[in-house]
């Protein structure tokens, strides 16, 4: 399993984390996704069919692009 942490600058509010959280929980592979809007920072764990390259391009579909990778 991989777990990242991105910088979403876009999160402002509980309905953005729920989003989020909701809409990459989705995601098949996705095991775990937790958006944190005082940090703005959201931590996801996936395995494969899920990739960097798949949760970054729904999160940018959904208006909550990730600005940066924090840990991988």
């Amino acid at each position: 399993m991989t777990t990242v942490t991105y910088t979403i600058p876009a999160i402002h509010c509980g309905h953005c984390t729920h989003t989020i959280e909701m809409e990459l929980g989705e995601l098949q592979g996705v095991q775990s996704v937790k958006a944190d809007e005082a940090t703005k920072k959201v931590v996801i764990a996936f395995d494969a069919p899920a990739d960097e390259t798949r949760i970054k391009a729904l999160l940018a579909e959904i208006n909550y692009p990730a600005e940066g990778l924090i840990t991988l």
